[in-house]
């Protein structure tokens, strides 16, 4: 795999993180629920983004493979996949 697209998912991670501690804050200073679960989806989002980075990273690792190293980048695509669905 290239890993190209890690430091943009590198990047998604740590607003996530830093979006997560504004829900803890959020806790700490007695929101709402309807407020902290508006944040809680919106970070949910944010992870299936991340995930949506990665597995463009292995389609085009498949598709820039040489050709005795495609079966192996299809091979990981689809473990990856399937431990998403």
């Amino acid at each position: 795999m290239t890993h190209h697209k890690l430091p943009e998912v590198a990047r998604r991670l740590a607003r996530i993180e830093g979006h997560v501690k504004g829900i803890r804050k959020m806790i700490d200073e007695g929101k709402s629920y309807p407020e902290i679960v508006q944040q809680i989806t919106a970070v949910r989002a944010a992870l299936d983004g991340a995930m949506g980075v990665i597995i463009d990273d292995l389609v085009e690792g498949v598709s820039q493979s040489p050709h005795g190293k495609r079966k192996q980048a299809a091979t990981e695509l689809k473990d990856t996949v399937s431990k998403i669905l």
